[in-house]
């Protein structure tokens, strides 16, 4: 019998800030996103003010003052690093393991017959509490899809003590009758507003809905989705990520640029980050797509293009991906009208070792990336953008860079912004 766990950590964001602030514990807190905009993460404090998710901080001015809610910037190198150490401390004690997200893990427990499966999610979560200090639920169920449930489930009702197990089919029941539709794994905005209709309210009700309606309407990820309620595993562990397809940088800026030379100096620096991203993963671009678009509200003046390069040959090589970014540019700019949002995206992805050299090729390859080994080796020794390309702009403010006014130090990655204890 397949067993299942899904071990989740209870609002990431905000618990990694709150791991080196205890002071911030019992207190509103909120995550933003980029450019300090919106609300991306929320204490269950600030969930009980009303505070929602996506919520502009500009609307939530006298909430955030008069309740003296903490504000911080999304700080992703701290997140990013945190989330490492709850992985790692999962597969020590489980090595069947999926990182779903950056908060989120499968672990397939089939193995573990003889164990007390509640016992062992048990002492997972104290276990990671300990390495890491974050608080974290556990899921279990016969299917991927069951888990995501009992997670659920684990997190929202403090009796349980973070561990729901739905392998006993009296609690099963219970459960689903409790889960709203819409929560359930792979149903989504547009199929819950479709299942509603229908009187289908709660993931019991799925769970005996007419398999052929769900079929005609959600297609075999529905009938699978009927499948996994009904305890039938159909989503393996995935322990092998699939092959990257694609590579992306973007930014919205806060404000509107019509600088030429602001706008080159922001793609400049995308196109580098998307270069070290390709080399990182062991991986060159055959194509690159360039995006640029306005302010979306303004329906009237709204802009909207996109121009794509075909390298001569894969590369993952910075001075042809800002090259190549910066032609594409020229393509879709528009003179006085002010963006909102730059981007590219890396396609048709081959890994290094399968390069294909030209016989008439104009670009010294093999000095090229000598030149990528070195800058990366002195970026990752001497710290993030020590080297770089001058194109992407000298030190100093830019407009176009992305606001954190309110980000917390990053305390594990940086030697210069370790905790200090007086």
């Amino acid at each position: 019998m397949s067993r299942f766990a899904l071990v989740d950590c209870n609002n990431f964001y905000v618990s990694c800030e709150r791991v080196f602030d205890p002071s911030l514990e019992g207190r509103p807190v909120v995550v933003l996103s980029n450019n300090d905009g919106c609300a991306v993460a929320r204490s269950n404090e600030a969930k009980a003010l009303g505070i929602g998710m996506g919520a502009p901080v500009f609307t939530l001015a006298e909430t955030l003052r008069r309740h003296d809610v903490a504000c911080f910037s999304s700080n992703y190198a701290l997140y990013g690093d945190m989330s490492r150490r709850v992985v790692t401390t999962l597969g020590e004690m489980v090595p069947d393991l999926e990182v779903y997200s950056i908060d989120e893990s499968f672990l397939d427990l089939s193995s573990f017959r003889a164990v007390d499966v509640a016992e062992l999610c048990q002492r997972m979560v104290r276990t990671v509490k300990r390495n890491t200090g974050l608080p974290v639920s556990a899921g279990v169920g016969p299917t991927k899809t069951l888990a995501k449930v009992a997670a659920g489930l684990a997190k929202t009702h403090p009796c349980l003590a973070g561990v729901c197990d739905l392998t006993d089919e009296t609690w099963l029941q219970r459960a689903l009758a409790a889960t709203d539709v819409g929560k359930v794994w792979g149903v989504g905005r547009r199929y819950e507003k479709f299942l509603k209709v229908r009187g289908i309210n709660t993931a019991l009700d799925l769970a005996g809905a007419d398999r052929t309606m769900i079929q005609k309407r959600m297609g075999v990820n529905g009938t699978r989705l009927l499948d996994e309620l009904a305890g039938i595993s159909c989503f393996p562990l995935e322990t092998n990520p699939p092959a990257q397809k694609g590579v992306g940088v973007s930014r919205t800026f806060a404000s509107g640029i019509d600088d030429r030379i602001s706008l080159d100096e922001a793609l400049s620096s995308y196109a580098e980050r998307a270069a070290e991203k390709l080399r990182k993963a062991g991986l060159r671009a055959g194509v690159m797509s360039v995006f640029a678009m306005s302010n979306r509200f303004d329906r009237k003046h709204f802009y909207y293009n996109t121009a794509s390069v075909r390298f001569p040959t894969p590369t993952s090589a910075a001075s042809e991906i800002i090259k190549g970014a910066l032609s594409a540019f020229d393509e879709i700019y528009k003179e006085g009208l002010p963006f909102k949002k730059l981007g590219i995206q890396m396609r048709e992805l081959v890994p290094e070792s399968e390069e294909q050299l030209l016989l008439f090729d104009t670009v010294d390859r093999t000095r090229s990336t000598s030149l990528m080994k070195a800058l990366d080796a002195v970026n990752a020794t001497m710290g993030n953008h020590t080297l770089g390309y001058a194109s992407s702009g000298l030190s100093g403010p830019k407009t176009w860079r992305t606001r954190f006014n309110h980000k917390s130090p990053s305390y594990t990655t940086r030697w210069d912004e370790l905790p200090r204890v007086s």
